[in-house]
C-alpha cells in the first residue's frame, strides 16, 4: 500500500491534558484507519497547564501500545497541519451538543480552507462525555488521586500533581 493509497488520518486538539475521553477517540479511531496522527496544537484562548513538549510526553506514553499512532506538535491552522500530514481526514472528538455546534462552524471554516480535507466526528464513549481537559485543570486542586484516575491515565494523574498538588499540601 502506498502512502497516497494508505487512510491516515489527524486528529488535533491541545490535549492539556490529554483524558480518557481522548484516549477512547484515540483508540477507536486507530482500529478505523491505517495511521492516525494525534496534532497537538496551541489554543491561544486557554490557559495552558503543560508545555507542548510536556503534552507530547504525555500523549506518546499513553498511546505508545497503539502500533498506528503517531504524535506530533503542530502551530498554526489546523487543516494546514492535515495537509502537511498527507491526510484528507480530520477527526474530531465530541462530547456534546454544545461542542458539536463549536465543531459544526470550525468544519465549516475548514472546509472554505481545504475543501478536500474532510471532518468525521467521534462520539466520546458515554462514561467519558462529561470529561474536558478544562474540568481536569478546575479541579486538580481540589480532588485527591483517586478522583483525578476517573478522569486521566496514572501517568497524566502523575504529571497534574507534580505541578498542581492537592489543596492542603505544602506547595
Amino acid at each position: 500500500m502506498t502512502t497516497s493509497d494508505s487512510r491516515i488520518a489527524v486528529y488535533t486538539g491541545s490535549f492539556d491534558p490529554i483524558t480518557l475521553g481522548h484516549l477512547n477517540v484515540i483508540e477507536r479511531c486507530s482500529r478505523l484507519v491505517d495511521k492516525l496522527i494525534v496534532g497537538i496544537g496551541v489554543n491561544i484562548e486557554k490557559q495552558v497547564l503543560f508545555t507542548p513538549d510536556e503534552r507530547i510526553a504525555l500523549v506518546r506514553e499513553t498511546t505508545a501500545r497503539l502500533g498506528n499512532v503517531e504524535v506530533r506538535s503542530f502551530t498554526g491552522l489546523a487543516v494546514a497541519f492535515v495537509r502537511q500530514c498527507g491526510a484528507r481526514v480530520m477527526i474530531r472528538g465530541v462530547r456534546s451538543l454544545s461542542d458539536m455546534e463549536a465543531e459544526f462552524t470550525m468544519t465549516l471554516a475548514n472546509r472554505k480552507l481545504d475543501p478536500s480535507i474532510e471532518t468525521v466526528f467521534l462520539m466520546a464513549g458515554e462514561e467519558y462525555s462529561h470529561i474536558s481537559s478544562s474540568l481536569i485543570k478546575q479541579i486538580a486542586a481540589l480532588a485527591g488521586d483517586d478522583e483525578l484516575l476517573r478522569f486521566v491515565p496514572p501517568v497524566v494523574a502523575q504529571a497534574i500533581r507534580a505541578k498542581v498538588p492537592p489543596m492542603g499540601e505544602g506547595v
